[in-house]
């Protein structure tokens, strides 16, 4: 991978960790774009994190990742950001398959990434809180790589929900965004049965690693990642669901994208550390 130093963050909630650009190199596919947060301590592994970019599917960069993932890095974690396919001329199952792929990468690299004990976590808000859910439910059928927790930010998990916090947030509007997403996504009918695809209507939802569901009371995601979360639980998993109140504007940092500030930075960043912690043994005396 060849680092491009970034330039210095200009806005409030820009992370003091380190930020690079980077070019993953991999069999079959070639160069995949990437962004890595944060530094490995030295000391004990640090949690090492896949994050996927938000957007609906069809929009969204590296850039728009930059807010959560600096939040993430904040906490001592060191992120990998991929700059996956986007819809519709890359339709499912583009992204997913690039991102295992990244996945398994990141694993090889997990010593020289996060430091020795790195443990590897999925992360990603809105279509890219989609992309880690489907990605750990493919570690999991394929048996590898081993993951210590996902951590799914406002996701888009179900095409069909109509859910009340989705028609709040669309008030007025002539067209949904969320849905114009998922049709370019999902290119053939049949995909939106799959639960790659749709991992909302997963109909196989146990044995995954550690989950975290954030949403803000606001989010148009809100119903579904709650919905999502109790599946979760009721499979046997470990599940920690938060959703911020209004004055934290968690949804409107979101959509704000690359030029977005959230002020509940510091109790999001909180959340994060306790997941870690929760997910993360002590170090050996």
């Amino acid at each position: 991978m060849s680092p491009r130093p970034l330039l210095p963050a200009e806005n409030a909630e820009a992370s003091s960790a380190a930020e690079c650009d980077i070019t993953i190199e991999l069999p079959k596919r070639g160069a995949v774009k990437a962004r890595t947060y944060g530094e490995r301590t030295g000391v004990v592994g640090s949690p090492l994190v896949l994050h996927f970019h938000g957007g609906t599917f069809a929009c969204g960069d590296l850039d728009d990742g930059r807010m959560v993932a600096r939040l993430l890095a904040g906490t001592g974690a060191v992120v990998v950001s991929v700059a996956y396919p986007l819809a519709p001329e890359n339709p499912f199952p583009g992204a997913i398959e690039l991102g295992f792929d990244v996945l398994e990468w990141l694993y090889k690299n997990r010593v020289k990434l996060g430091g020795k004990g790195a443990r590897m976590f999925l992360a990603g808000e809105e279509a890219g809180g989609n992309l880690a859910a489907a990605v750990a439910l493919i570690a999991r059928d394929r048996g590898h790589p081993p993951l210590a927790g996902q951590i799914l930010l406002s996701p888009m998990l179900d095409p069909c929900t109509g859910t009340p916090s989705l028609r709040k947030a669309m008030d007025d509007a002539v067209q949904c965004k969320w849905a114009a997403g998922w049709a370019k996504y999902l290119g053939r009918p049949k995909d939106a049965m799959h639960p790659y695809a749709v991992p909302g209507a997963s109909l196989r939802l146990g044995q995954l690693a550690p989950t975290l569901v954030l949403v803000g009371q606001d989010d148009a995601m809100r119903d579904e990642a709650m919905t999502y979360a109790g599946r979760l639980r009721e499979a046997g998993n470990e599940v920690q669901s938060i959703v911020l109140p209004p004055a934290s504007q968690w949804a409107e940092a979101l959509s704000q994208g690359a030029s977005g500030e959230c002020p509940c930075a510091v109790t999001v960043k909180q959340h994060f550390r306790e997941f870690f912690s929760a997910t993360t043994p002590p170090p050996a005396n």
